[in-house]
């Protein structure tokens, strides 16, 4: 069963979480419909966790993720999860990183279906040339997250 809800806190645009069973499928900066999902719990750590990232006190998500999409996809998302807090990699880099040194649109266009923002973090992948490219949340969202990690690198969990 889906269940969703809105988390309005983030400082920079609402987020949509969605979980099903145990597990979160989704973190959105898109308002979507949504439950009030108050007592379920894994979207409350979810909101526990990005509260704290947020806040600059979190730079490891420990989330139970479940995430639907071809094995490329799946192989691209979990080459994002091995960038470090506070670094960048380009699209190149993560298709040299999957084995698949052409792909490097490929990763684009799996970045850009990501559907776990900012746990999944597409936001730290840059072009070539170490310019800001397109992000679901905007340039602008991208850019916040990215100083945002910057500014809190160093001491926190």
């Amino acid at each position: 069963m889906k269940q969703s809800t809105i988390f309005h806190g983030t400082g920079i645009a609402p987020l949509t979480v969605t979980a099903e069973d145990d597990y979160i499928t989704g973190i959105d900066f898109e308002v979507i419909s949504s439950v009030n999902c108050v007592n379920i719990p894994i979207i409350n750590e979810a909101f526990r966790q990005l509260t704290e990232y947020l806040a600059g006190k979190r730079k490891i998500f420990n989330l139970p993720l479940k995430v639907l999409g071809t094995d490329f996809q799946k192989s691209t998302w979990e080459a994002l999860l091995k960038i470090p807090y506070g670094q960048t990699a380009t699209y190149g880099d993560i298709a040299r990183m999957i084995g698949k040194r052409k792909a490097y649109r490929a990763v684009g266009t799996a970045c850009h279906r990501n559907p776990i923002s900012i746990v999944i973090p597409c936001h730290r992948i840059i072009g070539t040339n170490g310019n800001f490219t397109g992000y679901g949340g905007s340039i602008s969202t991208k850019a916040w997250l990215l100083g945002l990690e910057a500014k809190h690198i160093d001491g926190i969990i």
